[in-house]
């Protein structure tokens, strides 16, 4: 007599079969996606060095590089204005010298005479205090827009006739501005050290300079972080003629 128990078999447990086939079909064929688009972003270049990604420095550089460009093209294509209407629209010799006047006035025309040159640089790299002076800030070892709109204020002061920023000149609508430590001119940009030269009585502008107190001010600066401050006396210098667009931009409400 066989026993109740051994007659029944129990549940019955079914094994799942996983499609480990269908798996790692669907694992090559996404790879070989994910390869394709890689393929066609890159179009043949390495996508993973750093000479492919676009850094704000190197944009800052193209466009100032384009700006030049776009420079030199209006000074040569004003020129050509200026022969052409010479040439088809005689002046009077009155018009002509008040004319002349009038440019050398808008810092359009070059302008030649004896010169003073001030230069003004960051302090050295680990630049620490001179003895009797704090620890300095990060913002004390650097140049600022402050600093060289007083140089620039200070030599109109005392009768400038130009003044010229690096290798621009400065006209009436000419605005000095700074990005961190960064100088931005007229759509160029420039790094340290700064050079900013003017025609004038140079007795006068060294004067000016020396009776600046925003410029006292910086030479405290000078003592006690090393900041760079140079100026120089030039025999004769010609500064270029001011070739970029004077017509203004502006902002209108709409509406």
């Amino acid at each position: 007599m066989s026993n109740s128990a051994d007659s029944n078999p129990g549940p019955v447990v079914r094994r799942v079969r996983r499609p480990v086939r269908l798996l790692t079909a669907a694992v090559f064929a996404l790879a070989g996606l994910i390869f394709v688009t890689s393929f066609n972003t890159a179009k043949g270049t390495n996508i993973r060095t750093d000479a492919s990604l676009l850094k704000l420095s190197d944009l800052i550089h193209e466009r100032d590089r384009k700006n030049a460009e776009l420079g030199d093209s209006t000074a040569a294509v004003r020129s050509r204005i200026d022969a052409l209407v010479a040439r088809d629209h005689g002046s009077t010799a009155a018009e002509e010298a008040r004319l002349r006047q009038l440019e050398t006035s808008a810092g359009t025309k070059a302008l030649t005479g004896g010169a003073l040159t001030v230069t003004l640089d960051d302090a050295p790299q680990n630049a620490t205090a001179n003895p009797g002076y704090p620890d300095p800030q990060p913002n004390d070892l650097v140049i600022h827009q402050q600093d060289l709109q007083a140089v620039v204020n200070a030599l109109w002061q005392g009768g400038a006739e130009g003044i010229r920023v690096m290798d621009q000149r400065l006209i009436s609508t000419s605005a000095v501005r700074c990005v961190g430590n960064t100088l931005i001119l007229q759509g160029r940009v420039y790094s340290p050290p700064y050079k900013i030269t003017a025609v004038g009585d140079r007795g006068k502008l060294r004067k000016a300079l020396d009776d600046s107190p925003a410029i006292q001010n910086y030479q405290l600066y000078v003592k006690a972080y090393g900041l760079g401050w140079k100026v120089d006396e030039l025999g004769k210098e010609t500064l270029p003629g001011y070739s970029g667009t004077v017509d203004l931009h502006y902002a209108e409400p709409t509406g």
